[in-house]
């Protein structure tokens, strides 16, 4: 039987939510050192928050050294950041470019799960099923599956927004690296059902493999976006 909570899992105050995604987009390489930020109207419309939301992300991202914000000029890149962002590994944006990406959990249930046999004894997993927002527009459903061994009883109330951040504080490893492989596929009714598409309909899929920082496969997931809403990029630099 799935295991699921009227309970939300701990969610990102909406202005860490923005920071985070600034920091990700600095570390990806969309701003460089030197590079002048959006003025805050635009940049706040963009992320569909007011304007005391955004400045209260930038305030933090000021106090960590990573921006600039110079009187009459505007808000300047300093340095890219120190470490991963929560969201560095997250790579879908919105058609129109950006987005700040969020998470609802919304089902946690124990499964088998033959693809990760070789990985995890018996492949017995905690499967993780979740919406993801860009600007709290759904643009994606995805499917997590994670070692079981790491938690006796897991429930949608028990998870951070952030399975990441989860993953460091509560079950102690962090990912150090992901693979991801994008196919399109015929997406599973539920998949269609919350992304209001006709069921069988084939969407873009990411499958991706992520390993601890003990070199190990701790998780694996399916992510299903909407292309008419959605895109997956990489960015290096």
């Amino acid at each position: 039987m799935p295991i699921s909570s009227g309970k939300q899992a701990k969610k990102l105050p909406i202005y860490q939510q923005i920071s985070e995604y600034l920091i990700r987009e600095i570390n990806s390489g969309r701003w460089l050192a030197g590079d002048r930020l959006p003025i805050e109207a635009e940049l706040a419309a963009n992320l569909g928050v007011a304007i005391g939301t955004l400045r209260k992300a930038l305030a933090k991202l000021e106090e960590d050294g990573l921006i600039e914000r110079r009187q009459g000029s505007g808000t300047y890149v300093r340095q890219a950041p120190e470490g991963k962002p929560i969201y560095s590994f997250f790579h879908l944006e919105l058609i129109e470019g950006g987005g700040a990406p969020s998470a609802n959990t919304i089902l946690v249930e124990p499964r088998e799960v033959t693809i990760l046999a070789s990985s995890f004894p018996g492949g017995s997993v905690w499967s993780i099923r979740r919406e993801r927002m860009l600007n709290r527009r759904l643009v994606a459903m995805e499917e997590i599956f994670v070692n079981s061994a790491h938690a006796k009883k897991l429930e949608v109330k028990d998870l951070h927004e952030s399975l990441y951040l989860h993953y460091e504080t509560q079950f102690g490893f962090w990912i150090s690296k992901v693979e991801d492989q994008i196919d399109c596929a015929k997406a599973p009714g539920w998949v269609c059902k919350s992304l209001g598409v006709p069921e069988g309909t084939v969407l873009p899929r990411v499958q991706r493999w992520s390993w601890s920082n003990e070199d190990k496969i701790e998780e694996f997931s399916y992510t299903w976006f909407d292309p008419a809403k959605a895109r997956y990029i990489a960015r290096w630099r």
